[in-house]
């Protein structure tokens, strides 16, 4: 590949604009939530396929991301960040106009897709731009609190402008930071990709890893409804394992193969990965239940609901911002250890909570507790899910752990609504009369507390997981690195 000659960039410029663009994302992700039945009534969705306005954003967003971020190594990151927002940005303007249904969901799944290509590029720009040692842990940082404390911030944003304003609102805000987002990388952001790329595309490869991850997500998100032994759950497990045993099959196979797959014998990235698909799990599956607890059982407005999470972007923030000084002093797996254990007391926290219950006495200990946990966490398991990786991986390595996150989401949320859906239906078993108001709230909140228990387990798991595969060699350029200067950047 032909290179111009180098030219110094400072890499925390770099670090604001594709977090920027992170950031409208995940935004996007929960900003739509507190939307839904104003927009179920606005366009006229049945109960049954208002879910379709969270699942075609998610099916598209899981399916693509592997595809994307090796879209990303082959032709250029800079290129897909930019290709991923444009398109995002557009398809946020064809919801907020969308008259019908049908639109809505077509223009959600471009969302997806868009997001798809923003979220791997724009982290494998970081890990590119910043050499290991304290200022990339520094820069993860900032991505991690962005990347989940964005969450709360979309439901915050999403109250107050569906109860001010108007649900068409939550779509229009993307497109000016989609633009400024856009007009910024075009200035700022320099070009990579990974040494020989462009020597041939697996277009086989690429159907069969998209395809089979697809139906795996569709698989999961509808397990719940449809059943975990259901004709219709196993069929779409058994053809998703034929697609993705057909991709393995054909990256074996082919001199140049759109995923590498000898990238799995990083014990790092491997490890790193699946604790991240756990801890997704548990961590989507507390957002959901929390949200839903307070509107329906405490009776709070959107507005308010949206601030009862507010504090828990501070809490992450501050688990960020601790976790980069205590991975120089105890361990890059030491502070992801600690960070799981105590996200896992907050939860515990959480599944004591009553019918009756207040914010600050109820619901406040155990999501700041969560908070700083995961703050803790996200830091050390990017950090670990990216080092040792050759820079020409860059951008497989962070579709790898965004995809890790997606799935696990959406295991975690189908798992976690059954457990909650079967804890409630046995608090209303043996009844002999309809039950009243009192005694359905008392039901529901028993499965929630049933559900944050087992939130609980899956993060406690994912330490002793963390603890167990990641050995002390594995972390050793992140435990041993010293602090860098800005860092230079080839522009392509």
């Amino acid at each position: 590949m032909t290179r111009a000659p180098q030219r110094t960039l400072n890499p925390w410029l770099i670090l604001v604009v594709v977090t920027l663009g992170q950031f409208m994302v995940i935004l996007d992700a929960t900003i739509v939530n507190v939307a839904l039945p104003t927009i179920q009534k606005g366009l006229h969705f049945s109960t049954d396929n208002l879910q379709w306005v969270v699942n075609a954003y998610t099916l598209t967003f899981g399916g693509f991301l592997l595809l994307g971020g090796r879209a990303g190594d082959l032709f250029g990151r800079k290129r897909m960040f930019i290709a991923g927002t444009i398109l995002f940005s557009l398809a946020s303007l064809l919801n907020g106009f969308a008259g019908s249904a049908a639109v809505l969901v077509a223009g959600r799944a471009l969302q997806g897709l868009g997001g798809a290509l923003i979220a791997p590029a724009a982290l494998s720009v970081i890990t590119t731009s910043f050499a290991d040692g304290r200022d990339r842990t520094l820069a993860l940082g900032v991505w991690s609190a962005v990347a989940v404390g964005g969450g709360a911030v979309g439901l915050l944003l999403g109250g107050i402008i569906t109860q001010l304003i108007s649900w068409q609102w939550v779509f229009f805000v993307n497109v000016p930071v989609g633009l400024a987002t856009v007009l910024l990388a075009l200035r700022f952001v320099p070009e990579s990709r990974a040494a020989g790329a462009g020597r041939g595309v697996d277009v086989g490869g690429a159907i069969a890893i998209t395809a089979g991850l697809m139906v795996l997500v569709y698989a999961l998100v509808n397990a719940q409804s449809a059943g975990w032994v259901s004709g219709q759950t196993l069929g779409l497990a058994a053809v998703s394992f034929v697609l993705l045993a057909t991709f393995v099959v054909l990256e074996l196979r082919l001199r140049q193969p759109l995923i590498r797959l000898g990238i799995f014998r990083l014990r790092s990235l491997t490890s790193a990965n699946l604790v991240m698909l756990i801890v997704a799990a548990g961590m989507f599956g507390m957002f959901f239940f929390a949200s839903i607890y307070v509107q329906e059982v405490l009776g709070y407005s959107p507005i308010r609901a949206g601030l009862a999470f507010l504090p828990v972007t501070a809490g992450i923030i501050a688990g960020a911002g601790l976790s980069q000084q205590l991975i120089r002093r105890i361990g890059v797996r030491n502070v992801g250890v600690a960070g799981m254990v105590i996200a896992s007391g907050g939860l515990i926290l959480l599944s004591r909570i009553p019918v009756q219950g207040t914010y600050l006495g109820d619901l406040f200990p155990g999501l700041m507790l969560m908070a700083f946990g995961l703050g803790l966490t996200f830091v050390p398991l990017t950090l670990i899910a990216t080092t040792n990786v050759d820079e020409a991986d860059a951008g497989l390595a962070s579709g790898l752990l965004n995809t890790s996150q997606q799935l696990g989401g959406a295991l975690g949320l189908a798992v976690l609504s059954t457990v909650a859906a079967n804890a409630t239906s046995s608090a209303l078993s043996g009844l002999t009369a309809a039950p009243s108001v009192a005694v359905r709230l008392s039901a529901l909140v028993t499965g929630f507390r049933a559900a944050f228990l087992v939130s609980a387990v899956l993060l406690f798991a994912g330490a002793v997981l963390l603890a167990a595969l990641v050995r002390r060699s594995d972390v050793s350029e992140i435990d041993t690195a010293p602090a860098t200067e800005a860092v230079a950047v080839a522009a392509a």
